[in-house]
């Protein structure tokens, strides 16, 4: 691996495990055992190191964001297991970078061009979960209003953006897939209160789901 692929490397790993406030290039340095004048010579700072791990992480992530809007997942309500793998590949890319949403605010005020790329996944995010929404809930009887769909999506929202930070604080250490299936549980029982009489039905199946996949993951 080329120095520059190690520094980015080390870098997120090294943010997400001791938070990008508390890193320095020097830490970075030293963990790569290079002289400050090496990571020097790749990077003219730790501004320039953001950056580009904010263009990998938005790259992936806008493909991934893409996929329901321009092809539809399953609309069946009582068969959720497309959504809850798309929704599972969707947070693990996010957790890849968890860094930028444990310091979310201060990252993005001092980093302009990354507030400006992350509204733009931030809008992704929201037509990816609208798509979705609006697939699940059309074979339903209950009429929906655009306002509701968008309300509905804005609270799903709200909740994959800040579910690392909301459950590190309850739980602080857990694995990695227990945070992210409990968040995809979390995001699609969201969605239940409006499925009128198949609404219980989609819980269990959540909850089901749920629990197969964290036996499937501890299995692994």
């Amino acid at each position: 691996m080329k120095t520059r692929d190690r520094i980015l490397v080390t870098s997120l790993a090294l943010f997400n495990e001791e938070g990008e406030a508390h890193t320095t290039t020097i830490d970075i340095a030293n963990e790569l055992d290079i002289s400050p004048g090496n990571l020097y010579y790749h990077f003219k700072g730790k501004d320039q190191i953001i950056s580009e791990l904010f263009q990998q992480y938005e790259l992936a992530l806008s493909g991934t964001l893409t996929a329901p809007i321009e092809r539809p997942l399953s609309v069946d309500p009582a068969t959720v297991e497309d959504n809850w793998y798309y929704l599972y590949v969707v947070m693990e890319e996010m957790w890849q970078y968890r860094f930028l949403y444990h310091n979310l605010d201060d990252i993005l005020s001092r980093y302009p061009p990354v507030r400006r790329g992350f509204r733009r996944l931030l809008q992704l995010q929201r037509a990816a979960l609208f798509a979705i929404c609006k697939n699940l809930l059309e074979q339903t009887v209950i009429v929906t209003t655009e306002e509701q769909l968008l309300g509905l999506v804005d609270n799903m929202t709200l909740a994959l953006t800040f579910w690392f930070s909301y459950h590190q604080l309850l739980h602080e250490q857990r694995p990695s897939q227990v945070v992210i299936h409990q968040g995809v549980l979390q995001l699609l029982t969201m969605v239940a209160p409006y499925l009128g009489e198949t609404q219980l039905t989609f819980y269990r199946d959540c909850q089901k789901i749920y629990a197969a996949m964290l036996t499937q993951e501890t299995a692994g």
